[in-house]
């Protein structure tokens, strides 16, 4: 599943600024996962304090922007 997603914002005339063609913004896993099913797997103590959760269907990596 795609977690960061694309918006063409409207692009005005007579903007003042120079227009941003596009922007992105991340869903986050939980969005999507409505229950928490049984038996999903699971990551080990240490990878799960790395990752910052237990599950790895609910992982999100975080990919800073370069500005």
């Amino acid at each position: 599943m795609e977690q960061v997603r694309v918006w063409y914002p409207f692009v005005g005339p007579f903007d003042p600024c120079p227009p941003i063609l596009e922007k992105t913004y991340s869903t986050p896993p939980q969005l999507f996962i409505p229950f928490q099913p049984m038996n999903l797997p699971q990551f080990s103590p240490q990878e799960a304090l790395r990752h910052g959760t237990l599950w790895p269907a609910l992982y999100s990596p975080y990919e800073p922007k370069n500005t």
